[in-house]
């Protein structure tokens, strides 16, 4: 494939911006790959495996919260000028999708755990170091209420990790596609100089 190297420079993310991305991207893929081989792991390995991936889970809320309070100050760099409109629209809607599920993915698991019946007895550590709360209001619901709430948290939790995996798929599609088929050097707007 040959790119047209008179071509104007490419228009790039910011430093900080890159970086939050392939941070959030690698921990997301990865935990999502983790929680399905929980079940699979040895016994006592299921309680650790469980602790790191609530604390991911964590991790990933505040560097999506850091990465939006940075994307409010920092414009993207435009579109490339061959996207068609409905490509436009679709990477817009695929972002904003991603956008929700980064935060929907982590607060229903962190309400989930919260209405877990064993959470009083079982303290959550992010990676074992640092105390982190339960969510009171959900916590402190009598114990049937906590079950519901348990139960439906977790599916909300579940439905919302399959719907992330196809907006992934579909980001990295959309990329591939602009890279290699439409020779738009894609990948250079999100990778360091």
């Amino acid at each position: 494939m040959a790119y047209d190297t008179n071509a104007a420079p490419v228009a790039r993310y910011s430093a900080p911006a890159i970086v939050l991305h392939w941070a959030i991207a690698i921990l997301i893929i990865g935990n999502v790959i983790f929680a399905w081989v929980i079940e699979k792991l040895p016994d006592e390995w299921i309680r650790p495996a469980f602790d790191t991936h609530k604390s991911i889970g964590i991790t990933v809320l505040g560097l999506v919260l850091l990465r939006i309070t940075w994307r409010l100050g920092h414009k993207p760099p435009p579109f490339s000028a061959g996207m068609a409109m409905w490509e436009r629209l679709l990477a817009h809607l695929t972002h904003f999708g991603l956008y929700c599920l980064m935060l929907f993915m982590p607060i229903t698991g962190w309400l989930h755990d919260s209405a877990w019946k064993d959470a009083a007895t079982h303290p959550m550590f992010l990676f074992g170091l640092i105390g982190w709360p339960r969510l009171g209001f959900i916590a402190n619901q009598p114990p049937q209420t906590k079950e519901m709430l348990h139960n439906l948290f977790g599916a909300f939790h579940e439905i919302g990790g399959y719907t992330l995996v196809g907006l992934v798929l579909l980001h990295v599609a959309g990329a591939l596609k602009h890279q290699f088929i439409d020779h738009e050097r894609e990948f250079r707007r999100m990778w360091s100089k």
